[in-house]
């Protein structure tokens, strides 16, 4: 073979060859690549960050915040901070997170340095919790931090507006302007009539003259009459109801020296009414909460998350939260007690006449009236104020009105069936079991 088409043939082979290579070797990084992506890609999918979230405020958020120190240690971050920092490893974490009593009394170090840092409080053992459960927990644990998003305020310098974009305030003005309009051509058009019939010689009626309203009053003595027994009556009567409103404070909306949201407590977190006033259902009195009551939730519970207004807005109902902390001696930091407390002195609000007698046990636990029943609707109070009257009328009208709730009710069962036989019914009101005895509600 000539060396010319030697070289030709050989170099024509290599081309081949060296393309089939490179396509085998560009087919074999593809499918490595995508292996991986896809080994990648399945694993992130493995990770749910919404199950994460739920999993924490189950099981963790009783001791843990994300970005603040409370019964636990912060987590945001805890696995870069135990994994890199600390030298941990995954499996230490598991089992901590399963049972970190048995990983403190292996002697591991790091876990008795936590240990001894918390008060020597053991973390809650949760065995029951997957590789992938906490894996989803840890996933939440890692999210940044996000800022905090500012709502921009629109100043309004005009006022409130309707459906056509013009403000109250521009149609009040355009209306005034019509009438001031119409008003001035009114009185041109009574000029022009008078100076026409002027012109015309046309003779105008004039008014007759009379003696004045007040003296033709005076002298009708019938009128004097009647009117002076409606002076009396209309007297009588606006001074009776004026001595009635003496004692009543309906509507008393006092300020209290801790802002205490019944709408935030009862309404949006539906707090139950005697988880507070527990002694409603045991006493006479539904008493004041003591503020250790309050540290059960807020010892957690240190910043408000909800929704807010121009008037109640986040930063002010965390400068309460830092009054209860103030006032029961609670540093936030440290998560401890300081012993230093201050009273808070409440303004009641609800007070009954010293010679009126009235039972909250009896209302609460035997006849199961709801606290909304005299209270009104304190699940929608910002500002708890007196809703009803209190008042002996008013009391007497809810006892002649009111059925006595007697089924499965052994503590009227006797009375009951006596007086449905006396009466003749079978529900009985409150008056006709002698709720209206003077001695039932007065010492």
């Amino acid at each position: 073979m000539d060396i010319r088409y030697k070289k030709q043939y050989l170099s024509s082979y290599n081309f081949r060859n060296f393309f089939h290579f490179s396509k085998c070797s560009f087919i074999h990084l593809f499918f490595s690549l995508f292996f991986i992506f896809s080994y990648t890609n399945s694993f992130a999918q493995d990770v749910d960050i919404t199950a994460g979230k739920t999993l924490f405020n189950t099981n963790c958020a009783a001791c843990h915040k994300l970005d603040k120190k409370m019964t636990g240690p912060a987590l945001r971050h805890v696995e870069d901070r135990l994994l890199n920092d600390q030298g941990l490893d995954k499996q230490w974490l598991y089992a901590w997170i399963r049972n970190s009593a048995s990983v403190i009394k292996s002697g591991d170090a790091y876990a008795n340095k936590i240990y001894s840092e918390y008060n020597r409080a053991a973390m809650t053992a949760y065995p029951s919790l997957s590789d992938a459960d906490i894996e989803n927990i840890l996933a939440y644990t890692n999210q940044e931090k996000k800022a905090p998003v500012v709502a921009a305020a629109v100043a309004s310098t005009t006022g409130p507006s309707n459906d056509l974009g013009l403000s109250n305030e521009i149609i009040l003005g355009v209306f005034t302007f019509l009438f001031f309009l119409l008003a001035i051509g009114l009185f041109l058009v009574s000029n022009a009539l008078r100076n026409f019939a002027i012109l015309n010689d046309v003779k105008l009626i004039e008014e007759e003259k009379s003696k004045p309203l007040w003296k033709a009053f005076i002298d009708n003595q019938f009128l004097m009459l009647c009117s002076a027994i409606l002076f009396l009556l209309v007297s009588a009567y606006g001074f009776y109801g004026w001595t009635m409103q003496l004692g009543t404070n309906q509507g008393y909306m006092p300020v209290q020296p801790i802002h205490f949201s019944h709408k935030i407590h009862a309404g949006d977190n539906q707090i139950d009414c005697n988880y507070c006033h527990s002694s409603a259902r045991v006493s006479k009195h539904s008493g004041i909460p003591s503020l250790n009551v309050c540290m059960n939730c807020h010892k957690t519970i240190y910043e408000y998350t909800g929704e807010t207004s121009e008037e109640y807005s986040k930063a002010f109902y965390d400068a309460e939260i830092q009054k209860l902390y103030k006032s029961v001696g609670w540093d936030d930091e440290t998560q401890e007690y300081t012993g230093v407390t201050y009273p808070v002195k409440w303004v009641r609000i609800h007070n009954l006449p010293d010679f009126a007698y009235f039972n909250h046990s009896q209302h609460v636990s035997v006849a199961g009236i709801e606290c909304q029943t005299c209270h009104g609707p304190v699940e929608e109070m910002e500002i708890m104020y007196q809703h009803s009257p209190l008042t002996m009328g008013w009391c007497i009208n809810c006892h002649r009105e009111t059925n006595v709730k007697v089924k499965d009710n052994e503590y009227y069962a006797k009375i009951h069936e006596e007086l449905s036989k006396k009466y003749g019914v079978e529900q009985l009101t409150v008056a006709q079991m002698g709720g209206l005895e003077c001695g039932k509600c007065h010492y």
